[in-house]
């Protein structure tokens, strides 16, 4: 069922009378589904659209729009497609028992793939499904990969139904859809000569991979640690060694490094991050690869535009992993404010020691970190520990730690977002 959420003024919404409640039937006879439906059927210049109003009316409006007229009509959240699969390193299944319900929905969904670039394992896909991501040519799509070896990523997925991935992902490829990839390393099982035969079968369907990330298991105190471990650094640079012999080749024959290693699989393996040349578009930031470069990069492309600051003190809360590699990026602030940034290292008390990612910091814990800290012009808190309500993993919120300090606090994704609004 799709309904109206939101109508926005001003927009062929509104003139057509939709209101909050209105459930959407139809386009032109086609039964909408969610919210990919309703984006790819209207963008037709004309249409037949048939609803509910919330008091039961049935109407059928034959639409023309105009040109430059937003149709304005935001839905209703869609109905999350759940996760088939009970992977060992499952986040979800290491989530302390103590949250809010909602993080606790394991998601596979092929369309928030698509619009949000989420890493899907494409298990549960139905016939409709895929008729659906060829016919609206639902590309890039994020894929979790995890290895090509049918039988070992079964076992991986712990689902013995998982499709092989290989011929998922050529059929798709033959129908124009491209893929960013991931592997997710779990050491014993999918790394070796196992990751070896994964990034040459993902090669052999050429250009519609765009790019293969790898990234290390990462665990809180609440895995399953009976089943899965974590990879040492001795692992991590044979790992990297074998990703830096694939992308020489992909840059000798395609022209891109292809493969790359995400931060975190440096950090562990206690080896220098490769320049921000080597992350190209930058297309995994969001798996955690190339965090640091980006952020270099960012600060050196605003140095005109950042403030001076001279001798002010802001404190940049970041989590235990991030805290290793944040002195090189606060020097070039340093050099461009002359402010003085300060690095809070924070322990995550939610998850444990082991979880030392800035993104899945709880408020309490960065509220614990800043409380007696003094002479701060601002604090800087990393932005992905926010929900889209401005709400900390442990439900914590944002406007609640802002009113217990006695400075502002500011989340930022790449510190240039805030130190440019300064004067």
């Amino acid at each position: 069922m799709v309904r109206v959420e939101s109508v926005a003024p001003d927009t062929l919404g509104a003139e057509l009378g939709l209101t909050p409640g209105t459930e959407l039937i139809s386009i032109d006879g086609r039964p909408l589904h969610d919210f990919l439906d309703w984006e790819f059927l209207t963008a037709e210049d004309a249409f037949t659209l048939l609803v509910t109003l919330p008091g039961g009316e049935a109407v059928e409006f034959d639409i023309e729009r105009p040109e430059g007229l937003p149709l304005g009509v935001g839905l209703e959240p869609p109905r999350i497609r759940r996760c088939g699969n009970r992977c060992d390193f499952c986040f979800v299944d290491g989530l302390p028992g103590t949250l809010r319900e909602t993080l606790y929905v394991r998601d596979d969904d092929y369309r928030l793939s698509f619009r949000h670039g989420n890493f899907a394992t494409l298990t549960n896909l139905k016939p409709f499904d895929v008729e659906r991501i060829l016919e609206y040519r639902l590309s890039p799509l994020y894929v979790s990969v995890h290895t090509t070896d049918p039988i070992i990523r079964r076992r991986l997925l712990r689902n013995p139904r998982a499709p092989d991935v290989v011929e998922q992902l050529g059929m798709f490829a033959s129908g124009g859809i491209s893929f960013h990839t991931q592997i997710v390393l779990q050491p014993g099982l999918n790394d070796g000569a196992v990751l070896e035969r994964s990034l040459k079968d993902l090669w052999e369907l050429g250009s519609a991979v765009l790019s293969v990330s790898v990234v290390p298991v990462g665990l809180t105190e609440f895995s399953k640690h009976a089943l899965v471990r974590e990879p040492t650094r001795d692992e991590c640079r044979g790992v990297i060694d074998m990703l830096h012999r694939w992308s020489e080749r992909a840059v000798h024959e395609r022209g891109a490094r292809w493969v790359v290693g995400s931060d975190e699989l440096y950090m562990v393996a206690e080896m220098d991050l490769p320049s921000a040349e080597w992350y190209g578009d930058f297309e995994q930031l969001e798996n955690g690869v190339g965090s640091v470069r980006y952020l270099e990069r960012q600060i050196v492309a605003a140095a005109d535009r950042l403030p001076t600051l001279s001798g002010q003190r802001i404190a940049v809360v970041t989590g235990m992993a991030m805290a290793r590699l944040m002195p090189r990026i606060v020097v070039a602030l340093e050099e461009h404010t002359s402010a003085i940034f300060d690095i809070l290292p924070t322990e995550n008390r939610v998850f444990g020691r082991r979880v030392t990612t800035a993104g899945l910091l709880p408020g309490q814990d960065i509220r614990q970190r800043l409380t007696d800290q003094n002479g701060y012009r601002l604090a800087l808190i990393p932005a992905e520990s926010l929900n889209d309500n401005d709400i900390f993993i442990d439900d914590f919120s944002f406007n609640e730690l802002c009113h217990s300090m006695s400075f502002p606090i500011h989340a930022s994704y790449d510190f240039v977002d805030v130190l440019t609004t300064l004067t």
